[in-house]
């Protein structure tokens, strides 16, 4: 083989490898710039989530100091439980977004929290039905059954946070 035929063949494999390479580059690249536009929307998701829980929580304790006088005025605990419902409205919102996003352990953490809320949300509906009607006989088992039931939802809404903070590549 003569030395021009040599160096031309030599160039071509050359240039086909660089152009393997940059190939090979760019689908890393874009596969890495993928990932992390994807975490960034369950970050996005997980926070807004994590956010719509602390402001209903703030409104369900409203309801709860509510309900914990001998005699609760009954406005004021209408116009706070509407807002925690208003609230509730915009955490399950939120919920359906970070089910979206998953993963699954991130999506099963959330439902963990829908129904830890859901089992409170029950005991407060009781016991504000109790507080309008006036009947306090069952007042100081709802509310000890309460305060478990937020310890419960307390620690559903840790299990959130951990499984979301593993997602995102988080250390624990």
């Amino acid at each position: 083989m003569d030395s021009g035929l040599a160096a031309l063949l030599g160039a071509a494999v050359g240039s086909a490898a660089t152009l393997g390479a940059a190939i090979v580059n760019v689908r890393s690249q874009a596969r890495s710039q993928h990932a992390q536009w994807s975490r960034q929307h369950r970050r996005d998701a997980y926070a807004r989530y994590l956010s719509a829980l602390h402001d209903r929580d703030i409104a369900m304790d409203a309801v709860l100091d509510a309900l914990r006088s001998d005699r609760p005025d009954l406005p004021d605990l209408d116009e706070k439980t509407g807002r925690f419902v208003t609230l509730a409205r915009e955490v399950h919102r939120a919920c359906e977004i970070v089910i979206l996003e998953g993963p699954e352990s991130v999506a099963g953490a959330a439902e963990h929290i829908a129904g830890a809320s859901s089992d409170l949300s029950h005991v407060m509906r009781r016991m504000a039905e109790n507080a309008r009607t006036g009947d306090t006989t069952g007042r100081t088992e709802d509310m000890a059954l309460a305060a478990e039931r937020e310890r419960t939802l307390y620690q559903a809404v840790k299990d959130f946070r951990l499984a979301a903070r593993r997602t995102l590549g988080k250390a624990t």
